[in-house]
């Protein structure tokens, strides 16, 4: 039975003290969402040690919003993954394409990221999907096809169980143009047939593949119902508390 996963990715807002309280809050609403319902936050670096104190020993778990894809040493800057899992996080999300376009990441890095997340006991949400011209074009299935070939392929059965893809359609994000239910759908079950081409039906079946594009309270049920969207990585709608919560309980 694969996860049922809402996921709210901060990206680089609030303050630390912003931080916590809306950490607070999402952690207050979180008993009217269905219980088998995983939900997780994703918060800037510097407000990792504060939610992790908010969220422990809650049903909220802590993600980062990427890693260092080196081990450790001079890489000013940088975060390991090490780093993030003695913060208390249990999740990173690697790829997304603000990554990917604003900071040259390249799906060679990606693997290695992956790797050392994977070897410090973080689960991956990672993410593919298409821009606004290779959406026209009709090349979206291969864009897709090709990210988690790059990616994805070089891992075993047993690490794609720790393994979650959030498929973005790049054209949606911050634009308020979502992908009709029907669209998302079908991409989500083209993601699954290609996993399912590498790794088996069996475990195709078990990955939890979310929906990352401008999801809010009013179209996530309908997104949801979808037979191959096990949830939502949540932007802009994961900073304000009763929005994150009104979509984790669209099930």
């Amino acid at each position: 039975m694969r996860k049922k996963i809402v996921a709210g990715n901060w990206k680089m807002n609030t303050t630390v003290p912003e931080g916590v309280e809306l950490a607070k809050a999402v952690v207050a609403k979180s008993a009217e969402v269905p219980a088998d319902v995983t939900l997780i936050v994703a918060t800037p670096f510097t407000h990792l040690c504060p939610v992790a104190a908010v969220v422990e020993g809650t049903r909220v778990a802590l993600s980062a919003e990427n890693c260092a894809d080196k081990e450790k040493g001079a890489y000013t800057g940088e975060v390991s993954a090490a780093m993030l899992a003695s913060a208390g996080c249990k999740y990173t999300i690697l790829g997304h394409s603000e990554r990917r376009q604003y900071y040259g990441e390249t799906d060679e890095k990606l693997v290695e990221k992956t790797r050392l997340a994977l070897a410090n006991g973080l689960d991956v949400i990672l993410c593919v999907g298409e821009n606004l011209d290779e959406r026209e074009a009709g090349r979206h299935f291969d864009v897709c096809e090709a990210q988690i070939k790059n990616v994805l392929f070089n891992f075993s059965a047993e690490e794609l169980k720790h393994i979650v893809i959030a498929y973005e359609p790049v054209w949606a994000i911050g634009t308020g143009k979502t992908a009709t239910a029907a669209q998302a759908e079908e991409i989500h079950a083209f993601i699954r047939k290609t996993v399912a081409g590498k790794f088996g039906a069996e475990a195709a079946e078990e990955v939890s593949i979310l929906y990352g594009g401008s999801c809010k309270p009013s179209n996530a049920k309908e997104l949801f119902a979808e037979k191959d969207i096990d949830g939502g990585l949540i932007g802009g709608a994961a900073l304000k508390a009763d929005d994150f919560i009104g979509i984790a309980v669209s099930f």
